[in-house]
């Protein structure tokens, strides 16, 4: 039966008491982590969101009718003890922060009783993922569940205060606004009171700040939840969270600066870590071409080099093909893996393959110079060596190449570098290395489409030196002033400078092929607002769950995500989404089509 804890209030959370607590009589509340009976001895570790401590009933010291109820006690009742703190009679416990001291009881109550729970409460737990979720109030549990959301929690307040000192001010967008269908799909939410008619729910508050900054309030900050009904990846939830900011009157560097000592602030106040500043700044182009990536990872070398011009007139039709059709040949050298399994070489070839490569040619340099090749045949010496110099190529070197167009071999050398570092532990979690990637293409081709896309959206301005090329109609080669912030290979932030001149947004929407009615019924209300006097203005915002991933050394944002969905969108513990009722659906005017049914 479980009793009240009237009468009785918590002096202290488990984990705060300590040495200097010894001779106090103190209330603590909590779960029972564990509860050992030795005979006459029973020691029952109570544990709480800060910590576990001990409490010791001996017989002979404790009242027999307590010491009877704690020899009931099972995992995870929630108890209540009253009792006066001792230095431990036993071994110190080095590895809890409690491990000095115990409590002598004078007084239990079981406030609540618990079933025999589905998995053991307990740090790094190897229960399967899809019952921990199922049972993810449990789970939560788990000191180091806890220990991350108390950091996400913490970066949030860190981040209201930092951007309140810089003279930001916190304003609410909407959920149900109006579906807009350029980036990702919307979520749909039906309107009752007009039937038919569907508000979009927010996949970033983007229109809203700006009309902010025509608004007058100069800098904006919100941490907002955006929705995307996208197609899950391991690192994707329908739902995120943002840290969004707009300000008035700056330029790019500004926006980096305001960033750049906030993240300073950030990972010293949480992690203790000093960011060095100016952080290092990177051109897209740059990126792609020495790390085949606009998120490279700055941990470990390995970078791709562009031998093109050494095998553009060899023996070798898959690298001159590739050459002709306007591609480019690039490799990598992999230090000491020449002699790497030919299996697992293969392994690699199919790894590339996801990334739109057809396959890896290597060279394999032996300890003794000897070269071991997938093409040597297609070659004579002299292009060999050529090449096997282009590379910087050593004994116990394994060089590995892809030819095909740029997109191509950058995506696949790109993942290879990365899946490679990660194969031989180069990925160091206590190193942080930061990078601004700026000067990204304005537009990026669309063969599904077959026209040009706007890289990150039609508001982005170009870079002021580029606009005679947007007049000319040298799409490919615009650059934007757009820059994201990148973090050990994961972009954790973007942003761009956003046009103000009504000329260059039409010049934009025009190479987009938009017609002006089409412009005006997506993003009419932004363009009328434009009419009235609007400031030059830039913004950027940060995936709040990555950044707290990385700096909680975390494999998956799940972890820092209190009740996350799964790949296919859905909950687990509550089990949405779920059909709605008949008489829901009747009052929204909608009808659900009979789904066929899926093959098992």
């Amino acid at each position: 039966m479980a009793e009240s804890m009237q009468g009785l209030k918590r002096t202290h959370r488990c984990g705060e008491l300590s040495a200097a607590n010894v001779g106090e009589t103190v209330t603590i509340m909590g779960w029972v982590q564990k509860n050992r009976n030795k005979g006459g001895l029973v020691f029952v570790d109570v544990r709480d969101r800060s910590g576990i401590i001990q409490v010791v009933c001996e017989e002979g010291k404790t009242d027999p009718a307590l010491l009877e109820k704690a020899a009931s006690l099972r995992a995870e009742y929630v108890v209540a003890f009253v009792g006066t703190v001792a230095r431990r009679s036993g071994a110190v416990n080095d590895k809890i922060a409690t491990g000095e001291i115990e409590i002598i009881p004078s007084e239990l109550r079981i406030l609540s009783v618990s079933l025999t729970p589905p998995f053991q409460v307990e740090e790094n737990s190897k229960t399967k993922e899809e019952v921990r979720l199922k049972y993810r109030y449990l789970d939560l549990r788990r000191p180091d569940l806890q220990r991350n959301l108390m950091m996400k929690s913490q970066v949030m307040t860190l981040t209201r205060q930092f951007f309140a000192e810089e003279g930001f001010i916190e304003i609410e967008t909407p959920m149900l606004g109006k579906t807009t269908p350029e980036g990702a799909r919307d979520y749909l939410v039906p309107s009752r009171i007009h039937p038919g008619s569907f508000y979009g729910l927010p996949q970033s508050p983007q229109l809203y700040k700006q009309l902010l900054m025509c608004s007058g309030f100069d800098r904006y900050i919100q941490i907002a939840r955006c929705f995307r009904d996208e197609d899950l990846r391991a690192d994707r939830q329908p739902e995120f969270t943002q840290i969004d900011m707009e300000l008035s009157f700056v330029d790019v560097d500004d926006v980096i600066d305001v960033n750049e000592r906030y993240l300073a602030k950030l990972f010293r106040e949480v992690l203790d870590v000093e960011v060095q500043l100016p952080i290092q700044r990177m051109t897209w182009q740059e990126a792609m071409d020495r790390f085949g990536s606009d998120k490279p990872d700055l941990r470990f070398g390995m970078e791709l080099t562009n031998v093109t011009d050494v095998v553009r007139n060899c023996g070798f039709g898959v690298f001159t093909g590739a050459i002709e059709n306007g591609g480019s040949v690039r490799g990598i050298n992999a230090k000491g893996q020449g002699g790497m399994p030919r299996k697992k070489i293969d392994k690699l070839t199919a790894f590339v393959k996801d990334y739109g490569a057809k396959g890896l040619a290597y060279i394999a340099i032996q300890e003794d110079g000897t070269v071991k090749s997938s093409f040597a045949k297609f070659m004579s010496e002299e292009e060999m060596a050529a090449l096997i110099s282009a590379m910087n190529g050593e004994p116990g070197d394994l060089l590995l190449f892809a030819a095909d167009k740029n997109k191509v071999v950058w995506d696949s050398l790109g993942a290879l570098r990365v899946e490679l570092a990660r194969q031989l532990e180069l990925l160091n979690k206590d190193e942080y290395r930061f990078v601004w990637i700026t000067e990204f293409p304005q537009f990026e081709w669309s063969d599904e489409q077959n026209r040009y896309l706007a890289m990150h959206h039609p508001f982005t301005m170009p870079m002021e030196e580029d606009l005679p090329l947007l007049e000319k109609g040298e799409l490919g080669k615009v650059r934007a002033k757009a820059y994201d912030i990148v973090l050990n290979g994961n972009e954790i932030g973007g942003g761009s400078v956003r046009i103000h001149q009504d000329d260059i947004q039409e010049k934009m929407f025009e190479a987009l092929g938009f017609t002006k009615e089409q412009a005006h019924s997506q993003f009419g209300f932004l363009l009328d607002a434009f009419k009235y006097g609007v400031p030059p203005h830039a913004g950027l915002a940060y995936g709040l769950d990555r950044l707290v991933m990385l700096m909680a050394k975390q494999d998956s944002i799940r972890d820092v995500i209190a009740f996350p969905k799964i790949k296919d969108a859905s909950c687990l513990m509550t089990e949405a989404p779920t059909p709605a009722d008949d008489k829901q659906l009747e009052e929204l005017g909608l009808e659900v089509k009979a789904q066929p049914e899926k093959a098992e």
